[in-house]
């Protein structure tokens, strides 16, 4: 039975995981009969958002690891005990987390740098040639972790990709439905909310992502 590890970046859409993102690939992994494991960085969330005003909370601070775990239901653990010869695949949900806790592309931009634990396990799981996938905005990291030439989808939004490719990463644009898959460096990538209007058009990239995914591993 293949195991795969999953890093969450907290709980929400607007400063951790996205929820929906998270689950539907926690859903698709246990119909295919494939065990997983959820990991967080246990460090400060970059900030907090009322989810409802879609304001920020001042003052208020929350930790990415403790907030992750209202997704996978207490069962995760600090990502710095994450191994990679544990495990055949790697999947990194989206939502803004991805681009503020487990990196600071929504401040930097292509200057952008990875959480220093989340770069050394991603980087891991590329250096031994296990697959990959990253929905949403979470692929923004890829230049720094598989290097110019990576090819990925954020979905159509020309302003992220030219920031992506200023990092050296190849942008393809991308229907909410589909997927982009990288087969030298064995990473697949799916806009999901980037571009889904409703759970239903994220789940249908979700389910491919997740399909290729266990192909390659």
């Amino acid at each position: 039975m293949k195991n795969v590890a999953i890093i969450l970046s907290g709980c929400g859409v607007f400063d951790g995981a996205e929820i929906y993102e998270s689950v539907l690939t926690l859903l698709a992994l246990h119909r295919r009969g494939v065990n997983y494991q959820c990991f967080a960085p246990d460090i400060p969330q970059h900030h907090v958002i009322n989810h409802l005003t879609g304001e920020e909370m001042k003052g208020e601070q929350r930790n990415v690891l403790i907030e992750a775990a209202r997704i996978a239901r207490g069962e995760i653990k600090s990502l710095e005990t994450l191994n990679a010869d544990n495990f055949d695949a790697l999947i990194l949900p989206g939502g803004f987390g991805a681009a503020k806790n487990l990196s600071d592309f929504a401040v930097n931009g292509a200057q952008c740098q990875l959480e220093p634990q989340v770069e050394s396990v991603c980087k891991a799981f590329a250096a031994k040639r296990k697959p990959a996938g990253y929905l949403c905005i979470a692929p923004a990291m890829l230049a720094r972790i598989y290097g110019r030439g990576v090819e990925l989808t954020i979905g159509k939004d020309k302003d992220t990709a030219a920031a992506i490719e200023a990092m050296g990463a190849v942008h393809r644009a991308c229907d909410v439905s589909d997927i982009v898959v990288d087969a030298k460096n064995k990473v697949v990538s799916t806009p999901a909310y980037m571009l889904a209007q409703n759970i239903g058009e994220a789940e249908s990239g979700i389910n491919k992502l997740v399909d290729s995914v266990l192909d390659m591993a």
